[in-house]
């Protein structure tokens, strides 16, 4: 059979647009496509690959319990998501953990979680959900009805109740929604597909306290920040505000498909026996491939190296900008980084991350405005410099035409 770019559009619903490249093989930041053509990949599956593609560790947890067990149900506990969940809750402020299959899971989980909490202790008033504009939860219809960018929930019938927005680092915005009728709150601490946009100190500080004033749960979407991304191991760490519930899912599992929901025993308890569940969640080759992503990531070595990675970054992007002017500020924290395009080219990011492809470099985009990187937490600085080499020709194709 012949694998091409126009088989997907024969064989494949169409609510995707991928690229004519199509990769078949990659090795740590370094991707071949089936021309054997090769990527620096900056792009690391949307924040997911944290130890680039095929890492040692990785592989041979695999190998290791693919030869073990593969599946169970919950109708029986299993080792790896067992020590997964001890490893989770030794590095965190949660005392229990509920595995799924993604982050919207992870989401859908917390906010299934956050009301009937509500509903047991205060009743069936107090059931409101705060979120905020530009977030984004996942594409269950509860999440992505909670996440603030309308033109992903519209067009599918009555949304599910009782969600209001606010803006990202409004306080007032937010003060003005928030009441005692308020169950929980939910927002991404560093703002991922709407703009990477970081929380101001006062800000974050603030909504935690309005959730303790009106008896509201915080729900943190760590989902793209979490495992080592900003540089702290979940990036509440480095806020100095602790949410009561987390969801976490892309680099969890390093590629493999797993997400979790932590959150304290008091809170936990209101899950129940048969009031939520997974077939696949903390399935034992998802949760051993997730235990040995989170132990190679959760390092001194690593965590550190995501800082001075950062700041390579934000060098050779300064240098970029000192010659073709194109970015009005680059933001984020750690490997989620978000060049913001000036007003002469705006709303062209996808163009950007075209132009990379063509040059060997793979870029996201977060809005038409902002070229987003999320690359490998172990990507190499021979690579970083070659990535950044090839970005810059990209650059110069978009500005020249």
């Amino acid at each position: 059979m012949t694998v091409s770019r126009a088989l997907f559009d024969q064989v494949m619903v169409p609510n995707y647009s991928p690229s004519a490249v199509i990769p078949v093989k990659g090795e740590g930041s370094r991707v071949w496509d089936q021309q054997d053509n090769e990527y620096v990949d900056f792009a690391g599956g949307i924040a997911v690959n944290c130890l680039g593609h095929c890492h040692p560790a990785l592989v041979s947890a695999l190998k290791e319990q693919g030869e073990k067990l593969w599946h169970l149900s919950n109708v029986w506990a299993n080792e790896p998501s067992l020590r997964l969940a001890e490893k989770l809750t030794k590095a965190t402020f949660a005392e229990k953990v509920y595995f799924a299959n993604s982050g919207a899971e992870a989401n859908e989980a917390a906010l299934k979680l956050a009301r009937r909490w509500a509903l047991d202790k205060f009743g069936a008033e107090k059931s409101q959900i705060i979120s905020f504009n530009k977030g984004f939860h996942g594409r269950t219809f509860f999440t992505v009805t909670v996440g603030g960018q309308a033109a992903y929930s519209d067009g599918f019938g009555p949304k599910p109740g009782d969600i209001a927005h606010a803006d990202y680092n409004d306080l007032a915005s937010f003060e003005a929604l928030i009441s005692d009728n308020t169950c929980a709150v939910m927002l991404e601490p560093l703002q991922g597909e709407g703009g990477v946009v970081s929380p101001t100190k006062e800000f974050i500080q603030g909504v935690r306290e309005l959730c303790d004033k009106h008896n509201a749960l915080l729900i943190f979407d760590e989902v793209q920040t979490g495992v080592g991304r900003t540089g702290d191991l979940y990036a509440y760490q480095g806020l100095g505000v602790t949410p009561d519930i987390l969801s976490t899912a892309k680099a969890l599992g390093g590629g493999f498909p797993i997400g979790a929901m932590l959150t304290t025993t008091e809170i936990a308890k209101h899950l129940k026996v048969g009031t939520h569940g997974s077939t696949y969640g903390g399935n034992p080759l998802a949760c051993a491939v997730a235990e040995a992503a989170f132990d190679t990531v959760n390092t001194t070595e690593v965590l550190e190296g995501v800082t001075a990675k950062e700041a390579l970054f934000r060098e050779l992007l300064a240098e970029i900008n000192a010659e073709f002017n194109v970015f009005a500020e680059v933001r984020g924290k750690g490997l989620l980084l978000g060049l913001a395009l000036n007003d002469e080219y705006k709303g062209r990011a996808k163009e950007f991350m075209t132009a990379g492809v063509e040059h060997g470099v793979m870029a996201l985009v977060a809005g038409a405005d902002v070229v987003r990187f999320t690359p490998s937490l172990v990507i190499p600085e021979a690579d970083i410099r070659e990535g950044m080499a090839r970005f810059a020709k990209a650059v110069a194709q978009v500005v020249n035409g």
